[in-house]
């Protein structure tokens, strides 16, 4: 354990690390019974619909997208929503189900809300294996740590609201070619998996996802869209990815409803499209914006 948290400590002294977390080499991985099936965990991320898609090898379910369209590279690319954190900081107090969640509760919510499927056993062999692929991710991070370069950055607001018709002509000229003129993504050749995936429609992440966010999802656009943008070579100004991300969001998909979700009104986020609001302002600016009134009145609150 003590050379686990030494190799922590030096990426973080390292020129890179500094600036974000630095993923375990795939090479380290236990040649034993907790490497099988810590590889079949990773597998499962990166292949999801594979096994959990509408024709899976395991369970008929799911839109067919993959864990790691929205955690790329299987949960380990900086500031592209990894797993680095995870470990470390769960069990968490989340305000969305007002709970104490592990993560066998966070993985089934991916499982219902981006993948629009059916939450996993937790004592499935499945799930044991995404559990341990997120551990030994996060192995190194020392607990209560959340790395820099995990989640998803947070983009300043906008002085106005995110506009959908500039989006649109983002989204025809930059993000199409991958996501297709219709938001329909593109498709393995048996059409049960994404190779990229639907933004909008049938087959895409429903209304309880938290990239129905728009800040969540701006964010995530503008440090990995479109193919080849990273976080320190951006292909998009920030007003672009928030009206991408509009423009996306505005577009139909798959209505979901959790009932239980924020019990306490006055702690959902700025940007969650669905009153009732402890505040006045309504669904449309929470949707699109403009943020900072909503953001101000929220402080006096507390």
């Amino acid at each position: 354990m003590r050379y686990v948290f030494f190799l922590f400590l030096l990426s973080c002294s390292s020129p890179q690390a500094k600036n974000s977390w630095t993923p375990p080499d795939t090479s380290r991985i236990p040649h034993s019974a907790e490497g099988t099936l810590i590889r079949y965990g990773r597998e499962l991320i990166a292949n999801t619909a594979l096994y959990l898609g509408p024709r899976g090898k395991i369970s008929v379910q799911g839109n067919g997208m993959n864990c790691q369209n929205c955690h790329l590279d299987a949960g380990t690319r900086p500031w592209g929503n990894n797993y680095s954190g995870v470990f470390s900081t769960y069990p968490k107090y989340r305000d969305r189900s007002g709970q104490i969640e592990s993560i066998y509760k966070r993985v089934n919510d991916c499982l219902e809300r981006s993948l629009n499927g059916k939450a996993l056993d937790s004592t499935s062999r499945e799930m044991q294996a995404i559990y341990a692929y997120i551990k030994w991710l996060g192995q190194a991070v020392p607990k209560g740590v959340r790395p820099a370069g995990a989640g998803i950055s947070d983009l300043p607001y906008e002085d106005r609201a995110a506009d959908t018709i500039k989006g649109e002509i983002v989204y025809r000229g930059k993000c199409a070619r991958c996501h297709g003129q219709q938001g329909e993504g593109m498709w393995s050749a048996d059409s049960g998996r994404c190779i990229y995936p639907p933004l909008w429609g049938p087959h895409s992440y429903n209304t309880g996802a938290g990239l129905f966010r728009l800040s969540r999802l701006a964010g995530y656009v503008k440090d990995n869209m479109p193919f080849g943008a990273g976080h320190a070579a951006p292909q998009l100004t920030d007003t672009e990815a928030w009206d991408v991300a509009a423009f996306i969001e505005s577009r139909p998909r798959p209505q979901k409803t959790f009932l239980g979700d924020w019990p306490n009104i006055t702690r959902k986020p700025f940007d969650l499209p669905f009153g009732p609001y402890a505040d006045s302002f309504p669904e449309s600016q929470h949707k699109y914006g403009p943020f900072t009134p909503i953001t101000a009145a929220s402080r006096k609150l507390f």
